[in-house]
């Protein structure tokens, strides 16, 4: 199947009959109210996808897999970067101060977590605690300086914000390769491995 949904990507289109037999009340919950799953790493059989079920509370998160099938609609998350929210939240501040920024860069980058769950569907996920999550697609080597430009960057806004930046080969946190350390922890559907390179396809078989 060409153009397979991506990590963090938001699908509509699950039903509860598509859970385990032993799924919790909020997830069937969740999915009869028209919630969608977001795309998680994780190896899934031919015509499913890794997909993940999100309640109300932050410990509500269930694994699940949905057909490729019953997808009714996809939204990634660069295409929230310029949605707008009525809610006055330090995340959404936060988003407004690094959108122009972000855009200048002339990156690839989306809206992911609770912001990007609320921004796509309306439900409400955000508080005045959350984090800002953003994905940064990355298919060339984002420089150690650069990335720490960035940290600076984000630590002037006013909740905290991560970065995943998504290589070819999975995705490793801005947070983690802009500290300067050794090796890193990178996380794609087969496996979370430290590497020194995540840019390096050699490395995820060292």
């Amino acid at each position: 199947m060409v153009n397979l949904p991506l990590a963090h990507d938001l699908l509509w289109g699950m039903t509860p009959a598509q859970l385990s037999a032993d799924a919790p009340a909020w997830a069937v919950a969740a999915l009869a109210a028209g919630q969608p799953v977001v795309v998680r790493r994780a190896l899934s059989e031919e015509g499913q996808v890794a997909v993940g079920v999100r309640g109300v509370l932050r410990e509500q998160r269930l694994a699940a897999f949905m057909a490729l099938d019953s997808i009714a609609c996809r939204v990634s998350p660069e295409a929230l970067c310029h949605v707008e929210c009525e809610r006055d939240l330090p995340v959404m501040q936060a988003l407004k101060q690094l959108r122009p920024m972000l855009d200048d860069c002339r990156w690839v980058w989306g809206v992911s977590g609770s912001v990007g769950f609320e921004l796509a569907s309306g439900f409400r996920a955000m508080h005045a605690a959350s984090d800002l999550d953003l994905i940064l697609r990355a298919p060339q080597m984002i420089g150690r300086d650069q990335a720490r430009e960035l940290v600076a960057l984000f630590d002037q806004t006013v909740c905290r914000v991560d970065m995943q930046l998504q290589t070819p080969f999975g995705a490793v946190a801005l947070r983690e390769w802009a500290n300067g350390s050794s090796r890193v922890l990178l996380k794609n559907a087969y496996q979370a491995c430290l590497v020194t390179d995540p840019w390096n396809p050699q490395e995820q078989a060292a």
